[in-house]
């Protein structure tokens, strides 16, 4: 669906040369929710603009659909930019038109006939629930129903492709979550491919198939969104995890020789089965909970537990090597001295 080959984006200064992307390859599929992370200044939102060539890369490809939009002509890439929506930090709505009149802006561009420009505007109004809006400008509009308008205008074209940057970085957790919410339904109901950009870890772990991290310019990690959020492998990922999970401290946990503090992670099905339980029963160790959580990842329950088991070494190990044969992912923080 959208492929980024060796896309690289750079600035000329005098001699000096400034990287803003260094040799990205990313390939998102039709129909999923993709999400770039990463620090201010890391290059995500470059990275976002160089999809629809907002900004051109100065080396590499970017393919849309099957088309390389670097290969188009100017009158050819604007006919293909009707298929890749976007939406932005601050709405960039036109003030002085109404709703109705921002969500049939793209489509009097393209000079499409009034009564189809009326039947799309009502339809997208509805999607977006902002039917009673309709006749308001946005100065009297809230920060959520002004995304929604965008979201809704990003759609007048019918795209392919809806591309976010930084959508929810001006709104209250509230808002947030139902602007989210809101993406996640166009995504179900058009099958439309979103890729969305953001600093917060909660907006990946919400909606999101998949994540990409990017750290100065480079991506340096991605995949699942389970299999990088419970086994991240770089510091700035374990840096966006700490966002959205709570940390302890061990170091003033009293150990005896005998106890072991184990990180125990879950994912779906099996965060709610009582696979710890019916494994210490076996091993003949006992446990406590020092910190546990259960959520989602979009639809995806997951948990995670540390708990100090009590027993000999032997019996932890054993008790280790079941919980990792029953599926789960295991990690042992600390060792008593036994």
């Amino acid at each position: 669906m959208i492929e980024l080959r060796h896309v690289q984006k750079q600035y000329q200064s005098g001699s000096h040369t400034t990287y803003a992307l260094h040799d990205i390859d990313l390939s998102i599929e039709q129909g999923e929710i993709f999400g770039i992370i990463g620090h201010s200044g890391a290059g995500k939102s470059t990275l976002l603009r160089s999809i629809n060539l907002l900004e051109r890369p100065t080396a590499g490809s970017v393919v849309v659909d099957g088309v390389e939009l670097t290969a188009l002509s100017t009158k050819q890439l604007q006919e293909q930019r009707r298929r890749i929506g976007m939406i932005f930090q601050h709405f960039n709505l036109l003030s002085s038109a109404t709703v109705e009149e921002n969500v049939a802006f793209p489509l009097k561009l393209i000079k499409t006939p009034k009564a189809e420009v009326n039947q799309r505007v009502r339809e997208l109004l509805e999607l977006v629930g902002l039917t009673e809006q309709s006749r308001k400008y946005p100065a009297q509009l809230s920060g959520g129903q002004k995304q929604r308008v965008g979201i809704a205008r990003a759609l007048a074209t019918n795209p392919h492709v809806l591309l976010c940057d930084e959508a929810t970085s001006a709104l209250d957790p509230q808002t947030t979550n139902s602007i989210l919410s809101l993406l996640l339904d166009i995504n179900r109901k058009l099958r439309i491919t979103i890729v969305l950009i953001t600093h917060e870890m909660h907006v990946i772990r919400s909606i999101c198939d998949r994540v990409a991290v990017i750290h100065q310019g480079r991506i340096i990690e991605q995949g699942p969104v389970a299999e990088v959020f419970l086994k991240p492998r770089h510091e700035v990922t374990k840096q966006f995890i700490e966002q959205v999970a709570d940390s302890i401290d061990f170091r003033d946990e009293k150990l005896s020789p005998d106890s072991t503090i184990l990180k125990i992670n879950f994912l779906g099905e099996s965060t709610y089965e009582p696979i710890l339980s019916r494994v210490v029963q076996e091993t003949g160790v006992t446990f406590s909970i020092l910190q546990g959580t259960i959520s989602r990842m979009k639809s995806t329950p997951y948990g995670q537990l540390v708990v100090k088991i009590e027993g000999p070494r032997q019996a932890a190990d054993d008790t280790v090597s079941l919980l990792i044969e029953r599926g789960l992912d295991v990690e042992v923080y600390e060792h008593g001295l036994g």
